[in-house]
């Protein structure tokens, strides 16, 4: 499990390549081989995750981008926040 700390930021690793067709982005770790795919609502989150000033600024944004309960918003961030951190495909930086 990820410890998640809301003021820090999250940015891509430099060995991860990230294509985007049709809405929906796939993701190749250069250093594992590895790939992993996003549909249309979490590119939408990994656009804003990734160009937000913070994990909780980006949550705020996408709370008023999209008509969900804040605690599922919060619960499925974090759920991308852990797959992505987990296929080392991002890492927290201080904002």
């Amino acid at each position: 499990m990820v410890t998640i700390n809301s003021s820090r930021r999250v940015v891509a690793l430099p060995d991860v390549l990230a294509n985007t067709i049709d809405g929906e982005t796939v993701f190749l770790n250069l250093k594992s081989e590895c790939y992993f795919g996003l549909d249309e609502v979490g590119t939408r989150m990994w656009q804003v995750l990734t160009s937000s000033g913070s994990v909780q600024a980006a949550y705020e944004s996408l709370l008023e981008e999209y008509e969900v309960e804040e605690d599922r918003l919060r619960r499925d961030l974090d759920d991308l926040i852990e797959q992505l951190v987990g296929h080392e495909l991002v890492k927290f930086v201080d904002a």
